[in-house]
């Protein structure tokens, strides 16, 4: 059996090696993306795992298809780069890996939200310039006294929601599918507009999908208490950018912390420091005082890369033994 990774990086290979020789499977590593310039390299393979953030080209489905590959096993939670209807179309198995380590994003929701709540970008950049004074431009809310909305309470919400009410904040929670389980902690309410309308703290764990994109619009902001907090650590299509962009300069937001961008594809996790960066709302992002936005982070622990390498040859595998996997997503 014979695997081909694409978009490794380096953080990824000891993980794959070790897998690799505890499974007895021969698997090869390609730091480029799936691309049609690049499909080439399948053939001869019996399974293909990649990582990437760009949508695929719609004529990939077809292409490994031909080259004999009958599954695509993607080494994240989100799967959204690819069109399903055109995987299936042509007998293509998709997966994801959807729990790899919750605690990771979690915690990072939780350290971003902390981060902007307590201005600490702007105290470290006072710090730099050598002024040590206080002022009312750096004077902070305390998480107790906050009321913080979970919208989206499944593995990583739960735990985002935990963690801050163990700070004394209280905590409200939105999902389509409320799990009574949280309940101890945690108080439901019935649509996204009151969750957001009570909110000091508003923390986003949904996936994406083309009834919640641009969920977070200009009508959504209009809706919040004025100095709402957001947090964005699921996927950035969920979010307007523009629209935020206009409620952060009209104060209704304080300030928000983004580990994702709607339009992110072509930078994350790119180095751009000899390139010059086209995308003017993603440079105005970076620059502001009132945003923190990191390069879709989150999930980055050795506990995490470790799970979502295996979870994804994991999946090659068993479509390869069994004709299908437990975590495929059309």
């Amino acid at each position: 059996m014979r695997i081909l990774m694409f978009g490794t990086r380096e953080d990824e290979k000891q993980a794959a090696m070790e897998w690799a020789e505890r499974e007895g499977i021969e698997v090869t590593f390609n730091e480029g993306p799936l691309t049609m310039d690049t499909v080439h390299l399948v053939k001869g393979y019996d399974a293909v795992s990649t990582s990437q953030t760009a949508k695929f080209d719609d004529d990939i489905y077809e292409a490994v298809a031909r080259l004999g590959i009958k599954q695509l096993a993607q080494r994240s939670a989100g799967y959204d780069m690819f069109n399903l209807e055109k995987a299936t179309e042509h007998n293509i198995i998709v997966s994801n890996v959807p729990s790899y380590s919750p605690n990771a994003i979690a915690e990072f929701a939780v350290t971003s939200a902390m981060n902007i709540i307590r201005n600490t970008e702007k105290i470290q950049r006072k710090m730099r310039m050598h002024d040590f004074t206080w002022n009312k431009s750096i004077i902070s809310k305390e998480m107790r006294s906050m009321k913080v909305a979970i919208i989206g309470t499944g593995r990583i919400g739960r735990i985002t929601g935990q963690i801050l009410n163990g700070f004394g904040a209280e905590i409200i929670g939105y999902d389509l599918l409320p799990d009574e389980t949280l309940t101890s902690f945690m108080t439901y309410v019935d649509t996204l507009e009151e969750a957001v309308s009570q909110a000091d703290l508003i923390s986003i764990h949904m996936p994406l999908t083309k009834e919640n994109a641009h969920m977070f619009n200009k009508s959504l902001f209009e809706k919040m208490k004025d100095g709402v907090y957001i947090v964005n650590t699921a996927r950035g299509g969920i979010v307007d950018t523009q629209a935020l962009l206009d409620a952060l300069n009209s104060g209704k937001v304080t300030a928000a912390a983004l580990d994702t961008y709607e339009f992110e594809a072509d930078y994350f996790p790119k180095d751009y420091r000899e390139k010059s960066i086209e995308d003017k709302v993603l440079l105005e992002l970076i620059e502001r005082d009132d945003v923190q936005v990191t390069q879709h982070i989150a999930f980055y622990t050795e506990t995490a890369v470790m799970n979502l390498v295996e979870g994804g040859l994991n999946s090659a595998k068993e479509v390869i033994e069994t004709g299908t996997c437990q975590n495929r997503v059309n």
